[in-house]
């Protein structure tokens, strides 16, 4: 049985997986949340835990971390086709959850993890941290402040070059890999949160580098009525165009650049410090009014601290959690009809 939490002190919390998400994302995102502690970290790495957290105990089973009951928050950061039953092993042991996106790898998966956190009376959030990047926190007040007037047509790019196939399990063939489960999760979550649940779905999804064994190339747009969303991804671009195309009756906006905090992470930077999310102004994105006057927008800072504080705040005070289990299953079932899409040619209603 779990000890009676102290609202006083930080919330002990165990990652399991301690790969490239744990290790650059999650691990130093948690440890600098003023409400968690990094107590522990599963995963056969037992010498990298060493040197980068030598406060945290080091499991090699994660099933052992998620029994030790000074544990309260477990944090999963593992291969996706793991994700479920992890998931599940830790809330039947009493403990509220993270999960790395993709939540799970089908719906079904993810309705069953939601009903068993009501049952236990757990918090279950999911990582989908790209709603704190600052070219879309940029976007989002754009629109929520009726600056474009109605949006007619949106275009979001995770353009990246990568000729080479990388080794490690998201680009092979397995469940869960390839890129539709990976940046299609962020730019699916993107577009849900600004606009909602779509009418449709028509999509492309396939493979162009000649040794891929896992889908490296998407396309795919969301039909909401007179408005479409866009979302593409492709690993062989050299040369990217504009990172968000957005227009609408009261005027357009671009922007081109990428958020800088996952290579700040990823450099050994220290989340939250002076400066971080910052933009570099010669990337500013660029309005164009109805009148046909263009004005630079000044990027909003990115903050993926905003994620772990609000996870912290909803188990301790019950406040709201930052993403809620049942957005995220919404993003897979767009996954799930894009796949249906792409495999059949045919636009899939939702």
């Amino acid at each position: 049985m779990n000890p009676t939490p102290d609202p006083t002190r930080p919330i002990p919390t165990g990652l399991i997986g301690y790969g490239t998400a744990g290790a650059y994302f999650h691990a130093p995102l948690i440890a600098a949340a003023e409400g968690l502690r990094l107590a522990a970290i599963g995963s056969r790495r037992s010498d990298d835990i060493l040197r980068d957290f030598p406060e945290a105990k080091a499991y090699e089973n994660p099933q052992d971390l998620i029994a030790d009951p000074a544990i309260e928050l477990v944090v999963i950061a593992t291969p996706n086709e793991s994700h479920a039953s992890l998931a599940r092993a830790a809330l039947e042991a009493g403990k509220h959850v993270v999960v790395d996106k993709p939540f799970t790898l089908n719906a079904a998966e993810a309705e069953a993890l939601i009903a068993l956190a009501s049952e236990r009376g757990r918090k279950l959030s999911v990582f989908q941290n790209r709603r704190w990047d600052n070219d879309f926190l940029t976007v989002r007040r754009l629109v929520e402040d009726g600056r474009l007037g109605e949006v007619a047509y949106y275009e979001a790019h995770f353009d990246r070059f990568r000729p080479e196939i990388k080794q490690g399990w998201r680009e092979t063939e397995v469940p869960g890999s390839g890129l539709l489960y990976d940046l299609g999760a962020h730019l699916i979550d993107q577009a849900l949160v600004l606009f909602g649940y779509p009418l449709a779905v028509t999509a492309d999804v396939t493979r162009q580098r000649a040794a891929a064994r896992a889908d490296d190339y998407f396309h795919v747009v969301l039909d909401y009525g007179r408005r479409r969303a866009v979302l593409h991804a492709s690993v062989l671009v050299r040369d990217p165009g504009p990172r968000y195309l957005v227009h609408g009756d009261g005027g357009s906006f671009v922007k081109y650049g990428i958020d800088g905090q996952e290579a700040a992470l990823r450099a050994g930077r220290r989340p939250g410090g002076e400066g971080w999310g910052e933009d570099d102004a010669a990337s500013f994105g660029r309005f164009t009014d109805a009148d046909g006057t263009v004005i630079t927008i000044e990027t909003l800072p990115g903050r993926y601290t905003a994620f772990y504080d609000g996870v912290a705040a909803a188990i301790r005070d019950g406040s709201s959690l930052p993403v809620e289990a049942r957005e995220a299953r919404d993003v897979i079932r767009v996954i799930e009809a894009a796949q249906v899409s792409a495999r059949e040619r045919r636009t899939v209603p939702l």
